[in-house]
C-alpha cells in the first residue's frame, strides 16, 4: 500500500494543504506529491492536525478561516524540515467565502477576519489557494468522528485524495469574489465618497488672505526661498527687490485673469478692443508686463506711479484688500481720503468709489468710531394707553429730585435734609400726581404709593423703568408683569392686586409718557424757585409747590385747540379730575337739558362722556403717527458682535460684547431687547439692554 521513494530520484516535488471546518472541529492535512524520473506520481501523507471548535458560538465562515490559518501553520512546519520551495505549495478549501476574503482588494474587514487574512497573506499568496468540493476534501474527515481504525486507514486522510494521484492538467487561474458582502457581518460597510475636481484659477488662492501685507509676505517668502536655492546672496537690497517682484507678480496674475483679451492685444502691439471696460484709460503695458493707465498726463512732472497708475479690476479680491490697506493707512477716514490714498499709492481701481464705500461700510473699526446705534421700527402703543377708563387706572411712575429743605433750627444755623418726588402719571388722561418722600427706601415709596391710592383710587397696572432707587434688581425681562425682589413692595403689590410692568435697563425712551411729565414739572419748579423767598425751602413749602405743579400740569391742553365757537373750552386732565373746567358750559345734546341738571350724577356722566369724546377725537388721533424709527430693520441675532454704549466712558473705551439672547416684543414680534455678554474687569458679565444702546459690529 505504501511505497518508499527517495526525494533525490524525483524531478518535481509539491505539497498540497487541505483545510476544512465544522461546528465541532477544524482540521488541516498536508500531502507530499512527487513525480519520479520515470513519470510515476506518488502521494504521501506528511502531517495532519485537528482542533476542537471554540466553545463560544461563532460562524462557519470564521471557522473555515481558522482552518485555513491552521493549514498555513502546518505548511510552515513542513518547509522547515523538507527542502521544498514555498511557491510549490497549493492550498485547498471548500469555502468560497474564505477564498473571497483572501482575494479581496476592495473592501475592509473587521478585526477578527482582518487579522487572520493578514496572517495567511504573510505565509502564502492568494493565487496558491484553490477550491475543492467537500466530497473530495480529505480535511473533512478530521472535522467529524470515525467509528473504527480500519475506517481511518481506508479513508483519504492517509492515502490522499484522488485528484493528487492523477497527472495535473493545466488549470485556469481563478479569482474568487466576495460572497454577499452587503450581508456579511465580517465585512465593513462600504463608504462611497464622491470626488469633484474643480480647476480653480491661481488667482482664487489670493482669497485665502485677508490683508494685502499677508498676501505679499506669502509670495515674498516663496520667491525668496526659490532664489536662495539658486545661490542668490541674502541682503537688504535683495529683500527689497524680492518684495517688489512679489507685488508685481500678484498684480500681473490678477490682470491676466480679468483682462485676457486686452493683454493679448497689447502683446501683439494692437490697441485694446473698443468693447473693453478699460478702453477709456488708454492702457499700455510697461517693460515688466504690467498694464498701466495711458491717460493724458504723460507730459506732466508727476511720479510715474501717479502719472501711469497700475490698473486693478474692482471685482477682484486683491482690489478689496488693497482698499482696506490704504484705508487703514489713513486711519479709517472717509471715502474721499481713502480713495485719494489709493490713487497716490499708484493704483487705478475700476469702480473705486463703490468699492471704497463697501469697504468702509463693513469696516469694524469705522463702526466702532462712527457706527450708528441700532433701532427698530417703533412698536404699537400698549392697550393701557389707548383704552378709556377711570383716571389713574393705568399709571406710569418715576422718581426725580432731590431738593434740599430746611429741617430744623440749630445753634449753628439750619439743618438741611434732602427730599425726592414720586410722580404718578395717568397713561390715558395724561394727568399727574406728585408725592414727596423723605428718603430713597422701600418704606418711603410704599407710603407714597398708599397716599396716592387713597386719594386717586385703586390702580390696576403700573409701569416704570428699572431704577434701583426704589424698585431694585430684577431677574429677567418678560413680556408680562414682573415683580420686584424687594419683599415689602412685592407683598404690597400682591395684596392690592397691582400688576407692575418694567422697562429694560437704560431704555428711558420707553417711558416717554412719564419722562415728559418730569421734564415739564422741573421747568415749572425752576420758575417757582427763582423767587428769592422760595430759596429757603421747607418740607411744607415743597409739598405746596408740588401741588401747584400738579394743578398747572393737569390744566394743560392735551390736544390742539379748536377754532369752533361752539366748542370754546380746552380739554385738559383737570376737567376729568375736578369736573370744573367746563361745568358752566351748557351741554350740547339732543336730550332734555333740565333732566341732566336735575340729576347731578347725570351731569357728571355727561361731562365725563364729553371729555372722552374729545379725548378720542382730538388726543388719541395725534398718537397715530410715528415721529421716528419708521422703517422696519433686520433683527439683531444671537451671536452678533456689538459695541455696548456706556455714557460714562469715551466711545473708544466702550466694551465689545456678544449677543447671547434676544427678546421679542410688540405685536410684530420684533427684537428690541437683548442680553449681551461682555468681559468687565476680567469677569464674564451679562447685561439686559435695549438695542438702542448697541452698535452692531459684526453680524
Amino acid at each position: 500500500m505504501f511505497t518508499q521513494l527517495s526525494l533525490s530520484r524525483t524531478h518535481m516535488r509539491e505539497i498540497h494543504i487541505f483545510s476544512d471546518a465544522s461546528e465541532k472541529a477544524i482540521s488541516a492535512v498536508v500531502y507530499l506529491r512527487t513525480i519520479s524520473n520515470s513519470g510515476d506520481v506518488h502521494v504521501g501523507f506528511v502531517i495532519g492536525k485537528s482542533k476542537i471548535a471554540p466553545l463560544q458560538t461563532t460562524t462557519i465562515p470564521r471557522l473555515e478561516l481558522c482552518a485555513a490559518v491552521l493549514g498555513t501553520e502546518l505548511a510552515q512546519t513542513v518547509f522547515k524540515h523538507l527542502d521544498i520551495d514555498p511557491d510549490a505549495a497549493t492550498y485547498y478549501t471548500d469555502s468560497k467565502v474564505v477564498l473571497g476574503y483572501l482575494n479581496n482588494q476592495t473592501r475592509r474587514f473587521y478585526n477578527y477576519v482582518s487579522n487572520r487574512v493578514a496572517v495567511i497573506h504573510r505565509r502564502s499568496k492568494p493565487l496558491q489557494w484553490k477550491f475543492v468540493p467537500t466530497a473530495q476534501n480529505p480535511a473533512d474527515i478530521g472535522t467529524r468522528c470515525l467509528t473504527s481504525v480500519e475506517e481511518l486507514a481506508e479513508s483519504d486522510w492517509l492515502r490522499g485524495p484522488l485528484l493528487l494521484r492523477s497527472p495535473h492538467s493545466k488549470e485556469e487561474v481563478l479569482t474568487f469574489p466576495l460572497v454577499s458582502p452587503e450581508e456579511d457581518n465580517n465585512v465593513r460597510p462600504e463608504v462611497k465618497v464622491k470626488k469633484t475636481e474643480i480647476n480653480t484659477p491661481f488667482v482664487a488662492r489670493f482669497e485665502n488672505f485677508s490683508t494685502w501685507k499677508s498676501l505679499v509676505r506669502a509670495v515674498y517668502n516663496l520667491k525668496k526661498i526659490c532664489r536662495l536655492k539658486r545661490g542668490a546672496a541674502d541682503s537688504a537690497a535683495f529683500d527689497v527687490e524680492v518684495m517688489q517682484e512679489a507685488e508685481h507678480f500678484i498684480l500681473q496674475e490678477v490682470q491676466a485673469f480679468f483682462y485676457k483679451e486686452e493683454i493679448r492685444s497689447l502683446k501683439d502691439g494692437k490697441p485694446v478692443p473698443p468693447s473693453s471696460c478699460i478702453v477709456t484709460l488708454n492702457p499700455f503695458m510697461d517693460k515688466q508686463g504690467t498694464v498701466r493707465v495711458g491717460g493724458r498726463l504723460n507730459q506732466s512732472n508727476l511720479p510715474v506711479d501717479e502719472k501711469n497708475p497700475i490698473i486693478i479690476p474692482g471685482k477682484s479680491h486683491v482690489a478689496r484688500i488693497l482698499v482696506s490697506h490704504f484705508h487703514s493707512k489713513v486711519y479709517h477716514q472717509g471715502r474721499l481720503i481713502s480713495e485719494g490714498a489709493v490713487r497716490s499709492g499708484g493704483f487705478w481701481i475700476t469702480g473705486c468709489k463703490t468699492l471704497v464705500n463697501s469697504v468702509i461700510h463693513k469696516c469694524v473699526t469705522c463702526r466702532k468710531l462712527r457706527g450708528k446705534l441700532e433701532h427698530q421700527r417703533m412698536s404699537d402703543l400698549p392697550a393701557d394707553r389707548l383704552t378709556p377708563g377711570p383716571p389713574f387706572s393705568a399709571v406710569g411712575v418715576d422718581v426725580f429730585g432731590p431738593w434740599t429743605v430746611a429741617a430744623r433750627k440749630t445753634r449753628g444755623g439750619l439743618s438741611h435734609n434732602k427730599r425726592w418726588a414720586v410722580l404718578f402719571t395717568c397713561l390715558t388722561s395724561r394727568a399727574i400726581h406728585i408725592e414727596v418722600i423723605e428718603e430713597m427706601s422701600s418704606s418711603s415709596f410704599i407710603n407714597a404709593l398708599r397716599r396716592f391710592v387713597s386719594l386717586r383710587g385703586p390702580v390696576k397696572e403700573m409701569r416704570s423703568d428699572r431704577g434701583t432707587n426704589f424698585l431694585g434688581a430684577l431677574d429677567a425681562i418678560q413680556a408680562d408683569a414682573v415683580y420686584t425682589e424687594k419683599r415689602p413692595i412685592r407683598d404690597y403689590l400682591r395684596n392690592n392686586r397691582i400688576t407692575w410692568t418694567f422697562n429694560p435697563p437704560h431704555a428711558s425712551h420707553r417711558g416717554g409718557s412719564w419722562e415728559r411729565m418730569i421734564g415739564i414739572s422741573r421747568k415749572i419748579l425752576d420758575a417757582m424757585l427763582l423767587n428769592p423767598n422760595a430759596k429757603q425751602l421747607s418740607h411744607e413749602v415743597l409739598c405746596t409747590f408740588m401741588c401747584e405743579v400738579c394743578a398747572i400740569v393737569n390744566s394743560r391742553p392735551i390736544c390742539s385747540l379748536s377754532c369752533d365757537p361752539d366748542s370754546p373750552y380746552v380739554i385738559s386732565p383737570s376737567m376729568l379730575l375736578t369736573q370744573k373746567g367746563f361745568a358752566d358750559i351748557p351741554p350740547q345734546t339732543c336730550g332734555d337739558i333740565k333732566e341732566i341738571y336735575k340729576a347731578q350724577w347725570k351731569h357728571v356722566q355727561y361731562l365725563s362722556d364729553t371729555f372722552w369724546k374729545r379725548w378720542k377725537d382730538g388726543y388719541l388721533q395725534n398718537l397715530q403717527a410715528r415721529r421716528k424709527w419708521c422703517e422696519e430693520r433686520p433683527d439683531v441675532k444671537e451671536g452678533d458682535v456689538v459695541l455696548l454704549r456706556d455714557k460714562e466712558l469715551h466711545r473708544g473705551q466702550w466694551p465689545m460684547g456678544l449677543i447671547v439672547r434676544t427678546f421679542e416684543s410688540g405685536n410684530d414680534q420684533k427684537v428690541r431687547t437683548v442680553e449681551v455678554r461682555v468681559i468687565k474687569d476680567g469677569k464674564d458679565t451679562t447685561y439686559i439692554r435695549p438695542i438702542t444702546e448697541l452698535v452692531l459690529l459684526i453680524d
